[in-house]
């Protein structure tokens, strides 16, 4: 049985903002970070938990991202606004451009937020709670490294390329999915490689193109496409619309930017959000309410409703605390030192 350690949530909090900041990054860098990381484990996504502060301060060891960089934003149009990054995780630029960007989102019923040159680890369920609170409909994306073969491939091109979509909901929490385009998320191989675990048939292919367990022959090789060639096509149009379209990298271009260094992804995101007050008007009401007739007719037919598990987790978590394996509680202080 794996050893683990029981932190509360402020104790995880500290101890991923104290590596942060020991490594040199700044107050306001460390805390976006160890707030996203943190919750993570809050909601039981330890693939985007404070596993992730090890590849944080990997990139920026390797001189993949900056540590303290001020975010620039820009008006592009009345609906469209733009966040220049310079080179640091897309946290803080986010933070930053949220209050204006749903601003316009109010103002003109849907806009879009581009995130430019940013480095990007975290999930994007993060980005579309705070959109979900203010009552708006949301869907972001973004490319990453090119670690995913195209349906009919054996060569890694396209990143995991993760979408995803969140509905406010009266008095409940929202519908929120997050979901990769490839069979599973980077990180879930990579903790599956950490203890020594077998992964699923049909995550992925080694280096010769061979159907592989093994996630070290995986990370080295390809990941798949979730459902074969409708997987290949959504992850193609993340690419475009979180790349081309938005000014930024295809998941190629930033895996041939980290040159080997093996750090986090380098590039865009892009946030589209609408306000269904400003589509429906007086009828908001009643056609929010044929929304939760679906969900509700979702779960009479024993369906899970996405994101369901992150939130009865919550709580829990909140009152309880978290287990951190005690191998990676160990990395982490050892940053600290």
């Amino acid at each position: 049985m794996t050893a683990s350690i029981r932190l509360t949530l402020d104790q995880a909090y500290h101890l991923a903002q104290r590596a942060l900041r020991s490594n040199g990054f700044s107050a306001e860098h460390a805390d976006a970070v160890a707030q996203n990381v943190t919750a993570g484990e809050r909601d039981g996504c330890a693939s985007h938990g404070l596993y992730r502060i090890l590849g944080c301060v990997h990139s920026l060891r390797m001189g993949k991202v900056s540590a303290d960089a001020e975010p620039e934003l820009i008006d592009s149009a009345p609906a469209i606004m733009r966040v220049n990054a310079h080179g640091a995780f897309s946290l803080v630029a986010y933070r930053r451009a949220l209050p204006a960007f749903v601003d316009k989102v109010k103002r003109n019923g849907i806009a879009a937020l581009a995130i430019n040159h940013c480095v990007h680890f975290s999930a994007l369920w993060a980005d579309i709670e705070p959109l979900t609170e203010q009552g708006l409909v949301a869907l972001a994306c973004t490319p990453s490294h090119a670690w995913v073969t195209p349906a009919g491939g054996n060569q890694p091109l396209f990143g995991t390329n993760p979408i995803a979509f969140g509905w406010p909901r009266p008095a409940r929490p929202p519908f929120v999915f997050d979901m990769a385009t490839s069979a599973a998320a980077r990180g879930e191989i990579e903790l599956h490689r950490r203890a020594g675990k077998p992964l699923p048939p049909g995550w992925g292919i080694d280096r010769d193109g061979n159907p592989s367990t093994d996630a070290a022959s995986v990370l080295a090789g390809a990941m798949l496409t979730f459902g074969g060639h409708k997987g290949s096509a959504l992850a193609a149009m993340v690419e475009l619309l979180a790349g081309p379209l938005i000014g930024d990298m295809t998941s190629k271009e930033s895996l041939a930017f980290d040159n080997q260094t093996g750090s986090s992804p380098y590039g865009g995101e892009l946030i589209i959000a609408m306000d269904p007050q400003r589509f429906l008007g007086e009828q908001q009401a009643t056609y929010l309410a044929h929304a939760e007739t679906l969900f509700s007719d979702m779960q009479q037919q024993g369906a899970r409703l996405p994101g369901e598990r992150r939130f009865r987790q919550r709580p829990l978590s909140e009152q309880h605390g978290i287990e951190l394996p005690q191998a990676l509680y160990e990395e982490i202080e050892a940053l600290c030192q």
